[in-house]
């Protein structure tokens, strides 16, 4: 294998900069950590991959040694690549793989920065930023276990009195419902997803031209003329009827592509949540994954577990974190099941970051038959966590001028914010701005 690879796309956060300066002089010295043994060094960077979610078995860990003592490590990129093709099976393992490599090979002193990852910040010693992406979930993988060391308390430390209130934990429990889903290490998504569980999603009731012969604002004439006969035609007493209400079902639509794993698990168990609480209003609560096709799992949703109803879901769904065909997905569902879980008053919530290379159907035109089927259509897309995020993809720019409202759902804070959007219907979200940035490009 010779040192001259060919020019690839390094995945984002694992450039040059990440794995060590891919453009350094060839035959650059690799930093290794301190055990000089190279089987065992890669057989414990498999491991720490497994860890983090990345599947491989002990073939993979045997390729991948045979494979480097074939090619070396002269230069870092081929190193960096030799393992990234043994380990990485799946576009969305890239990010971890790439956060683990910068992490364990680069530096001597890898234990040090992961721990700094995990510990809180102490007078600004450490460096305020936020974590990459699966960053933390690579450092716990290599952690294995092990406690963050307590810091050593300086001089001036000693002097000062620290107390601790319930404050701390309220600016702990605010951070969590601001830190984005795929930043979140595996503790902090168990600590969101009970967070999610006790969210509320109330729905106002309908008013229906039907009335009901309880006391109400309303005359009741017919009620009033029927005990009028009975009594030789005299009117005693006027009999008064209230409007019956009804509620409305939910319909959730739940994009489980590669791109939205992390998102789609998030959403399912405040969407499992909201199908098991009572008095929430809803009549019914119908929820679909799609990637490559549309699957129903509603029954599962109905299940009291959530862990149960969520391996189910996974086991029928068998493109969960596959491909994207969201115009055919959206097709097959107003074909097959619109006019089933529609109903009148009926709203619709379609989780998907709306990137679709898929041509066969016509996007918008599917997002407009549902939005005449449905009095709501809220779309909830990840990317808006990004300040600069801009509909220039042609699936974002066909669907957004069909939806009731556009909305982020990247962490607690945004998905508790939905049942503002459906108290107030006529409330946009990011629809009037992105629409505005999509006439200006």
């Amino acid at each position: 294998m010779t040192s001259h690879l060919p020019s690839r796309n390094i995945p984002q956060g694992s450039g040059p900069k990440e794995i060590g300066d891919v453009k350094s002089p060839a035959y650059a010295p690799l930093a290794l950590p301190d055990d000089p043994k190279l089987a065992g060094n890669i057989t414990h960077f498999a491991r720490a991959l497994r860890k983090a979610g990345v599947k491989l078995g002990p073939g993979r860990v045997i390729d991948a040694i045979n494979a480097v003592q074939v090619a070396g490590f002269t230069q870092r990129a081929d190193f960096y690549w030799t393992l990234h093709a043994c380990f990485v099976s799946k576009p969305e393992d890239s990010a971890i793989f790439a956060q683990l490599f910068r992490l364990y090979w680069r530096d001597p002193q890898y234990m040090e920065q992961m721990m700094s990852l995990l510990t809180p910040m102490v007078h600004g010693l450490q460096e305020d930023r936020r974590a990459e992406a699966a960053e933390k979930r690579a450092a716990q993988a290599l952690l294995d276990g092990r406690e963050p060391p307590a810091p050593q308390a300086s001089a001036r430390e000693d002097e000062i009195e620290i107390d601790i209130d319930a404050s701390q934990t309220a600016s702990a429990e605010e951070r969590l419902r601001q830190l984005d889903f795929e930043q979140m290490s595996t503790a902090e998504m168990a600590a969101a997803t009970r967070m999610l569980a006790a969210l509320r999603l109330p729905v106002p009731p309908i008013l229906t031209r039907r009335r009901q012969a309880l006391p109400g604002p309303l005359a009741d004439w017919k009620q009033t003329m029927r005990r009028a006969a009975r009594q030789g035609g005299e009117i005693g007493k006027l009999a008064s009827a209230r409007k019956r209400i009804r509620y409305p079902n939910l319909v959730v639509l739940c994009d489980i592509s590669g791109s939205m794993s992390s998102y789609s698990r998030a959403v399912l168990h405040f969407v499992h949540a909201v199908a098991n609480r009572e008095g929430q209003g809803w009549a019914q609560v119908h929820a679909f994954t799609f990637g490559t096709q549309l699957t129903n799992i509603t029954r599962h949703m109905r299940r009291r577990d959530v862990d149960a109803a969520l391996a189910a879901a996974g086991a029928q769904a068998q493109d969960w974190e596959g491909g994207t065909r969201i115009g055919a997905c959206l097709h097959d569902f107003n074909r097959d099941w619109a006019r089933r879980v529609a109903g009148q008053g009926a709203v619709v919530l379609l989780i998907t970051d709306g990137l679709d290379r898929d041509t066969s159907h016509d996007l918008g035109r599917e997002m407009e038959r549902m939005k005449l089927s449905f009095s709501q259509l809220i779309w909830l897309n990840p990317l808006l966590r990004w300040d600069g995020f801009a509909p220039l993809a042609r699936g974002i720019a066909q669907m957004l001028p069909h939806c009731s409202s556009f909305r982020a759902a990247h962490n607690v804070a945004s998905l508790a914010g939905l049942a503002e959007a459906l108290s107030r219907p006529d409330d946009g979200g990011e629809k009037r701005r992105m629409l505005a940035a999509l006439h200006g490009s």
